[in-house]
């Protein structure tokens, strides 16, 4: 019966589930003006306004007024212009303007960006864009003026450029449209546009020359010298003073894009096949572009396959723009149009609909370079192609007749400096494979290094009884292993693994699992296979005992502490037992959270002092580091505190390591009665009163392993060895051959034991 409801409960969660995502909630949509209004008073946003009015056309706008004075105007940036972020989510940002076209004020409302992942407070990222407040956008508008650019923050990129970029656009179009009852109208004199379509009946096949040579495939290259005066312009010092090594001549980029979904150009370069393929993908609405690219510099970084979006490309198309999500990748092994180069990066592109690309009209592919500029910190300029369909694919009306599209032009090339901290991308391996597969090419060291350790761990778990018989060497192996763990795999190469991991990997599974997410970080991926076939052998011990780098801390400091006689506290059996169950809490609170909002639940599990203490070394705001430290000062006196009661990682592995498959600690019958000895000593309090382990707290010491077999400490191998010496002692030639001398007293973990008089051996006759 039990086991009936225990399916009922699964079968019904799992529909809960699937109900939830199918729903798709939470729901983001735009024309949301009206719901968030209400969070901003009106002169936040327009300074002297005191209310708004009521909201007009369609996106929505409210006026903001001074009694009845007409100040400016209130909207939503997700209502004008692609606001999606780093989450896939849009970042909804309430923006003043004034009936004149100046920014006036801007609101954070909702979003759902995990930037609290890195330690960047919500604060830095206002202030970054805050610095928009004031930029008059008329010029911008008419040409005269460039758009103006927000400092990027330190581990945020792709957030600060989209929140930047939405404000700047969706500002150009609303001035556009000639609603703020002033500036901006649409330029004039300009000849009426004819219905332009792509002409399904060009779908000649051509050669690549031909194709690059008309503007059908367009084409930036960037020379070594043009990236390095583009980095002096920009005003960087530091970035200036670290200049790209080698000729002044040698290509840093050579990067191509074209449309796709142009029959002629997609058969050409995709093939026939590849073409049709493509076309049966695309939805109503949908287009699609190919970017190949050579040269030192990747186009696709890696953050693609960090986080699922390519941030060092933009596609732009007037006040829209867009940054491709791994979703909308697919990577290509060549491409088919004859003499066509040898790409190590080509990367399918599909345009979703809600973008409204038009690929008659031009459009932009933004590239963005990064240059390293101290241990974490990074500088960036920018790069335009700029792309326009040659007129021989474009069907015109006869009623519109207009004159022929202009010769392509040579794409301008514009910079701009950003600052930026993240992690260098790793180098290109010029060969035609997945950048993951670059990425471990790029990290043989580390990757190497760790499986030496993870080996080493093995063998030690194998061969954890001949361990063990030798008391000293066993605790020197272990504190070695720990501190290894600890400095390099934990300080240096940050290979911390979170309760994080465990949440984005439940959050894969509803939303579209992907291989290449998780073999971008070749050690966590590592890490988390070792745990996995741990699991099966010993449960949650092997991480929680021996790899993590912030239970190493805590072990060591605890070592430290008692060598130093800070005094050891031992909660009683029935509070220790009460208190452990709180981490399932937590877990199971992080995971149902996550189920709603994987962002929210990411803040919350900070409850971990893992990134402070390990991958931030305590750089980093005074509430995580006292945070951070209290945990370890706990630990002091109650060793592991962290881990016994708090930790939502350990809860997360105890939970599938029930399914362990071997027994490997042994017990003898008097463990637990009388026997007391291991479940004293036991640095976590894992073993019961009765006797027996619980493996869901036991972190794998082996500790009482070496009790186990201690003949000296030991109650039940003490005896064994006495026994073992009587038999000796009544089998030595002295008491074969005197029968009357003294009881032989033997002494045995410091109690004499005396052994009975042996009997006289009468010697047989001759």
């Amino acid at each position: 019966m039990r086991k009936l409801f225990g399916i009922r409960l699964y079968l019904g969660l799992v529909l809960a589930i699937l109900g939830w995502v199918g729903s798709g909630c939470p729901i983001y949509a735009a024309g949301r003006l009206s719901e968030y209004l209400p969070k901003a008073e009106p002169g936040e946003l327009v300074p002297g306004a005191n209310r708004f009015g009521s909201l007009q056309g369609d996106p929505a706008i409210a006026p903001a007024y001074k009694d009845d004075q007409l100040l400016g105007f209130v909207y939503l940036n997700s209502d004008f212009a692609n606001a999606t972020g780093y989450s896939g989510k849009p970042i909804q940002l309430l923006i003043g303007i004034s009936t004149k076209g100046v920014l006036t004020g801007l609101r954070l409302v909702e979003h759902k960006e995990p930037i609290v992942l890195v330690g960047i407070p919500e604060k830095r990222i206002l202030e970054a864009v805050n610095k928009l407040i004031g930029t008059d956008m008329d010029p911008v508008v008419r040409g005269v003026a460039p758009a103006p650019q927000v400092d990027i923050v330190s581990g945020a990129t792709v957030t600060v450029l989209v929140m930047g970029d939405s404000i700047v656009r969706s500002a150009t179009k609303l001035i556009k449209s000639g609603r703020l009852g002033a500036q901006g109208n649409s330029p004039t004199g300009a000849a009426p546009q004819a219905t332009k379509e792509i002409d399904p009946g060009k779908s000649a096949i051509r050669d690549w020359q031909s194709l690059v040579g008309d503007g059908s495939v367009r084409r930036l290259t960037i020379s070594l010298a043009e990236v390095n005066q583009a980095f002096e312009k920009s005003g960087n010092a530091a970035a200036a003073a670290r200049p790209e090594e080698g000729e002044p001549g040698d290509t840093f980029i050579d990067l191509y894009a074209a449309d796709v979904a142009v029959p002629t150009i997609g058969r050409s370069l995709l093939g026939n096949d590849g073409y049709d393929r493509l076309t049966a993908r695309l939805k109503p609405g949908q287009q699609a572009i190919v970017v190949a690219g050579s040269g030192r510099y990747s186009f696709k970084g890696a953050a693609y396959v960090r986080g699922g979006i390519f941030d060092r490309i933009e596609l732009i198309q007037e006040t829209n723009s867009i940054r491709f999500r791994d979703r909308d990748h697919t990577r290509l092994g060549s491409l088919e149009a004859e003499g066509a180069p040898d790409f190590p990066e080509i990367a399918l592109f599909v345009v979703p609909a809600e973008f409204n690309f038009e690929p008659t009209e031009p459009w932009t592919l933004q590239l963005l370079v990064q240059r390293v500029v101290g241990a974490r910190e990074k500088a960036w300029v920018t790069f335009e192609l700029e792309y326009r369909l040659p007129d021989v694919y474009v069907k015109r009306e006869p009623v519109a007749q207009l004159p022929a599209a202009a010769p392509a032009k040579t794409p301008d090339k514009t910079a701009s400096s950003m600052a930026e901290r993240r992690d260098a991308a790793p180098p290109l391996a010029g060969e035609d494979e997945p950048l993951w597969l670059k990425i471990w090419r790029g990290n043989i060291v580390k990757i190497g290094t760790t499986v030496l350790a993870l080996g080493a761990l093995t063998l030690i778990f194998f061969f954890q009884n001949q361990l063990v018989r030798r008391p000293q060497v066993y605790t020197w192996v272990r504190r070695a292993y720990l501190a290894f763990i600890l400095v390099w795999l934990g300080w240096y190469a940050n290979a911390q693994l979170s309760v994080v991991n465990v949440l984005t990997f439940a959050n894969s599974l509803l939303t579209g699992f992907s291989w290449e997410y998780f073999l971008s970080a070749p050690l966590i991926f590592l890490l988390w296979c070792s745990i996995a076939a741990g699991l099966l052998f010993w449960g949650r011990g092997p991480f929680c005992g021996w790899l993590c780098p912030f239970g190493a801390l805590q072990e060591l400091l605890n070592n430290v502490a008692q060598a130093v006689k800070i005094p050891q506290y031992r909660l009683p059996w029935g509070l220790h037992e009460r208190l452990w169950p709180l981490k399932y809490i937590i877990f199971l609170g992080l995971f149902g959270m996550s189920l709603y909002s994987t962002a929210f639940a990411e803040q919350l599990a900070e409850v971990e002092p893992f990134k402070t203490a390990i991958i931030l070394k305590f750089a980093r705001e005074w509430p995580f580091v006292i945070y951070a430290l209290t945990l370890l000062s706990a630990g002091l006196f109650v060793e592991r505190f962290f881990c016994r009661y708090m930790c939502p990682l350990g809860a997360a592995l105890a939970i599938p390591g029930r399914i362990r498959m071997f027994e490997w600690l042994r017990r003898w019958p008097e463990c637990g009665s009388p026997c007391q000895r291991c479940a004293i000593e036991c640095p976590v309090q894992a073993i019961h009163p009765e006797g027996h382990i619980n493996v869901n707290e036991c972190i794998y010491c082996m500790h009482c392993q070496e009790l186990y077999f201690d003949d000296h400490r030991c109650p039940h191998m003490i005896q064994v060895r006495l026994k073992r010496e009587k038999r000796e002692a009544m089998s030595s030639p002295s008491m074969r051959s005197g029968g009357k001398g003294p009881s032989t007293i033997i002494t045995a973990g410091g109690k004499p034991v005396a052994l009975p008089r042996a009997e006289a051996v009468t010697p047989p006759p001759t």
